[in-house]
């Protein structure tokens, strides 16, 4: 075993569908890599595969939506995870709508929030975003499960991570 291995093996963390709108395109994906990393203010990183089209739209954007999902919402996780924008139009498949700074916001997920983009920061085979939030939606009074990284390790990505 070499590098971190060892230690992620054990981790079974949230994944979250990843959005983002830049130049007229769309672009979204699943992302493992995520975490608050500030109380106040508040902030949240996103790490994007440099490999996927994800990655390249959001180079461009100011914005980025990240969402919750259920654990019933397998099958959306296999189309941005297991999918390519290169291939296929991912939002001709949900339903989503239009939120702040022109971002997707899926409309079927447990919850999301919109980021503006602070800094990059660029991390060997990933891109971090620092964002700082814009606007935001909870899962209501009931909290679902949510799809965790066990739940869709079988998944093939759509691009080599």
């Amino acid at each position: 075993m070499t590098g971190l291995d060892g230690f992620t093996d054990v981790l079974d963390y949230p994944v979250y569908v990843v959005t983002t709108a830049a130049d007229g395109r769309r672009a979204g994906c699943l992302v493992g890599f995520a975490s608050q990393c500030s109380i106040d203010p508040p902030r949240f990183m996103v790490w994007l595969s440099t490999a996927n089209r994800t990655c390249r739209v959001a180079r461009g954007a100011s914005h980025l939506a990240v969402h919750t999902l259920r654990r019933d919402q397998r099958g959306t996780a296999e189309l941005f995870g297991g999918r390519t924008g290169d291939d296929i139009d991912k939002f001709g498949r949900v339903d989503w709508w239009q939120g702040p700074a022109g971002v997707p916001v899926l409309a079927d997920c447990c919850a999301w929030f919109v980021g503006r983009v602070q800094e990059l920061v660029e991390g060997g085979d990933h891109v971090g975003f620092l964002l700082a939030p814009v606007a935001t939606s909870g899962p209501g009074p009931v909290r679902p499960p949510l799809l965790r990284l066990s739940d869709v390790v079988d998944v093939t990505a759509g691009h080599p991570a």
